[in-house]
């Protein structure tokens, strides 16, 4: 019999969205109150993440379009910072890099960017994104973008129910400077057009980086049994997120537990299969509960899904080979 702890001690633990303090916050490599550290993520055996620059949605004037490319990038910039090899960290930028850095023993760091609005409504602001290491980009938050409609309109925006029809001819051309470029099409905070659209458009998988079931919970930022569908005919993945309200309605950090997270992962593989279902925590930007308060308790997840009797070769694809495959696909797709 497999035991739980060792287990998860061997795999390549990739959480595939966690929100970083700026411009001020505490240490990444010291013990915080943070649900994220680098202490947490050793005890945790994290092997690492995807760390996000993540640019609200706001005006879309100029000079609000500026503020968002220069926050992007400096955001950006800090999480390269994190990636300091005689600290036991290093920024990963490939799957190769990624896997290497797992052999070494050292925490990998992915920068990534959540919401488009980064872009400040050009597309050429993508390239030094690349750049600067980020390797997916979260088209939509909450509030329709110049890139396309979000799962969550925002009224106090001035945004209708539906701007776009989905993605915007922007968005279209996003997508496809995503694809040249070899980074990843995120889906999750976009509405069920923009993501159906960008599945159809992209020549990559796209994938979901926080999102959980809507048939479990019915929340606009979940998707329904047709995104679902669609996520695996073009072998994309959903990596289900520890927010609270997204496992269950009205679900709170201290009444939802790591047995209402895994649930949702048992739906999603149950219509989709193992290869299109992933893990991730949004810590520090409102994931965590009962069992998976922190990076310290990853592995409560490993001992759910093995007592749940999926085998450890499933269990390495949701941790982070799924996400891997559409990595690696970018990579060799891109040009």
């Amino acid at each position: 019999m497999t035991d739980a702890q060792t287990l998860h001690r061997s795999l390549l633990t990739l959480d595939t969205h966690i929100d970083i303090p700026f411009p001020e916050g505490p240490s990444f490599f010291e013990e915080t109150t943070r649900n994220v550290d680098l202490p947490k993520m050793k005890r945790g055996h994290m092997a690492g993440g995807c760390f996000a620059a993540y640019v609200g949605q706001g005006a879309r004037t100029p000079e609000a379009y500026q503020a968002a490319v220069e926050r992007g990038r400096a955001m950006l910039r800090a999480i390269n910072d994190m990636g300091q090899t005689n600290q036991g960290a290093r920024v990963c930028t490939s799957a190769d890099e990624i896997e290497q850095a797992h052999r070494d023993g050292v925490t990998i760091v992915v920068p990534c960017v959540e919401n488009g609005q980064a872009l400040g409504g050009e597309v050429a602001n993508l390239k030094p994104l690349y750049d600067l290491g980020a390797r997916y980009l979260t088209l939509t938050h909450f509030g329709h973008n110049a890139l396309g409609d979000s799962s969550n309109p925002r009224k106090e925006l001035g945004d209708p129910e539906e701007e776009h029809g989905g993605l915007s001819p922007l968005g279209r051309d996003v997508v496809a400077e995503l694809n040249r470029l070899g980074m990843l099409v995120d889906i999750a905070h976009t509405s069920k057009k923009t993501m159906m659209q960008a599945a159809g458009l992209s020549r990559t998988p796209v994938l979901s980086t926080h999102s959980c079931i809507k048939a479990l919970c019915d929340n606009a930022r979940n998707l329904d049994d047709e995104q679902l569908d669609t996520l695996r005919a073009v072998g994309g993945v959903v990596q289900v997120t520890a927010v609270p309200g997204f496992l269950k309605t009205g679900g709170k950090a201290d009444t939802v537990t790591v047995a209402d997270y895994c649930d949702h992962v048992d739906y999603a593989v149950r219509r989709m299969g193992v290869e299109h279902v992933g893990i991730s925590s949004d810590f520090d930007g409102g994931g965590g509960f009962v069992g998976w308060r922190d990076a310290s308790e990853s592995g409560n997840i490993t001992a759910e899904l093995l007592a749940r009797g999926y085998g450890a070769h499933e269990i390495a694809l949701m941790w982070g080979g799924n996400f891997l495959r559409l990595l690696r696909l970018a990579e060799q797709r891109r040009g």
